[in-house]
């Protein structure tokens, strides 16, 4: 089992989501538990996609951390 950072960003009217160690795995949803279901659901396919195609599986090497100021 790997775990992956994922980055949510809010819009205007949407979330937005994407995961830094798997270029073009985005996902869109209209509330955070929204986004945050359809981007592991992203995850998940890009995966098994990559799989499919004999390409090499990403290690996860991007970290989250947040600093007060």
């Amino acid at each position: 089992m790997m775990r992956y950072a994922v980055v949510i960003e809010k819009g205007a009217s949407s979330y937005g989501a994407y995961v830094p160690d798997l270029p073009g795995c985005v996902a869109v949803g209209e509330t955070l538990s929204e986004v945050r279901e359809l981007i592991r659901e992203a995850v998940v396919l890009h995966l098994e996609l990559l799989a499919e195609e004999g390409e090499s599986i990403p290690e996860p090497l991007s970290l989250c951390e947040y600093i007060e100021a």
